[in-house]
């Protein structure tokens, strides 16, 4: 297992799990003492990697570190993204929106780069990327984070299909809220939440299937398709005044 943003959250969550279980673990975050930490409660010893799945060399040079000491993956997760509260009228806005893009689409593909090869050649192995429903629709106040997660989407649709007959399954899980510190700062109700242990246990579920694309938990499934069902005038009128994440606050 090769788990990226693994720091916290959803990350830490699936770490913690699939550790539980026996998996020799990768495991890679920006913050070196948040991974230690979340290392020093699982069994084993898992390989830290202290980078950021922006850094697309330092990415590549984790993934054979890896691969030279514990082989091929079964799966790997790029768990890893940020969000933030963008307006585009702030021009500091910008930068924060190509932050997020960056990190949320290019990371995806950054963390699975070095391992496509290897996975094609041994004819197995499960590339996941966490997207979210916000991909579904634009949220008003979290544009760059909605763009970045419809386009995490796409991109892993495509790649879906690139791979389609060779053995490995590229899985798109896109989670509605997790109560993460990447939540913890939104100031709004947060329909179905659950516990980030919780939400690991339920994707881990879609990973072992191998589902194309899944909505975790099932009823913010039901909320996503509703919101790209409504017209756009209706859309527009009900979110104008929804609850907006904090700008510059990055998680």
């Amino acid at each position: 297992m090769f788990i990226t943003g693994a720091s916290s959250g959803i990350g830490a969550a699936l770490a913690a799990h699939y550790a539980a279980a026996g998996a020799r673990l990768g495991l890679v975050a920006r913050r070196r003492a948040a991974l230690d930490e979340v290392a020093c409660r699982l069994p084993g010893a898992p390989a830290l990697y202290a980078t950021d799945v922006a850094d697309a060399a330092a990415m590549r040079a984790a993934g054979l570190d890896f691969m030279a000491r514990f082989g091929v993956p079964d799966i790997v997760i790029a768990n890893a993204g940020v969000s933030v509260g963008t307006l585009t009228e702030h021009f500091e806005d910008i930068a924060a929106l190509s932050r997020v893009l960056q990190t949320n689409v290019a990371g995806i593909a950054a963390t699975f780069q070095p391992f496509i090869v290897p996975m094609r050649q041994a004819r197995r192995g499960r590339l996941v990327g966490i997207a979210s429903v916000a991909g579904a629709r634009g949220i008003p106040g979290a544009g760059a984070y909605s763009a970045s997660k419809a386009a995490a989407i796409t991109y892993l649709e495509a790649l879906r299909i690139e791979l389609r007959g060779s053995g490995v399954k590229v899985v798109t899980v896109s989670p509605g809220y997790v109560a993460t510190p990447m939540t913890a700062a939104n100031p709004y109700r947060m329909p179905f939440i659950l516990p980030a242990d919780a939400a690991a246990r339920r994707i881990a579920r879609v990973i072992d299937a191998g589902r194309a694309h899944a909505v975790v938990p099932w009823q913010m499934a039901v909320v996503a398709r509703l919101m790209r069902l409504l017209p756009n005038a209706l859309y527009d009128r009900m979110f104008r005044h929804a609850g907006r994440k904090p700008r510059g606050l990055e998680l």
